[in-house]
Parts: structure tokens; C-alpha cells; sequence
């Protein structure tokens, strides 16, 4: 799905970022032997932080592209992607 009026927020950007730290510092709780317990409290917050990216992105399609659509079929196909990949997350 190509959006020609998306251009992600900063906020996107930087929410990206944290996920890649918090990934980066999983890796090294394996490698350090952490319990599972552990690991698996800090996997569940990445996974909340990956949906929350995701609802911003498909806000700002909202907010962007649908709002901006000349071709109203066009809009509802690619609304309807986005909802079916945002759905595929959980």
C-alpha cells in the first residue's frame, strides 16, 4: 500500500528507535541468562510498543491520505488494507 500524502511523524520515528534499544537490550538479558519471567515481561512491552506505533501510523493514514483521497474506491481499498495488516499484529 503506497500512501503519496504519508510522511510519518518524528513521533514514529522515535518510538522506532525505543523498540530497537529495548530489542537490542533483550538480546543481551538472553545472553546474560535472565529468567524467562524477565524476558518475557520485557518482549510483552516491546509488543505494546510495536501496536502503539502501529495505531499512530494508521492514524495518520486516516488523518492524511483518507482525508486527501480524490478516488473515493481507492481510499476504501487502501483504508481496508490498513486495517487488515493493523489487524494481523495481534
Amino acid at each position: 500500500m503506497h500512501c503519496p500524502h504519508c510522511q510519518h511523524s518524528t513521533d514514529v520515528n522515535r518510538r522506532l528507535a525505543r523498540i530497537s534499544g529495548q530489542l537490542n537490550g533483550i538480546r543481551e538479558m538472553v545472553n546474560e541468562g535472565r529468567p524467562c519471567g524477565d524476558l518475557l515481561t520485557q518482549l510483552s512491552s516491546v509488543n505494546s510498543a510495536i501496536t502503539q506505533v502501529a495505531k499512530l501510523i494508521l492514524t495518520e493514514h486516516l488523518e492524511h491520505c483518507v482525508r486527501s483521497g480524490e478516488d473515493t474506491d481507492e481510499v476504501i481499498a487502501q483504508l481496508q488494507t490498513a486495517i487488515d495488516q493493523f489487524a494481523k499484529l495481534k
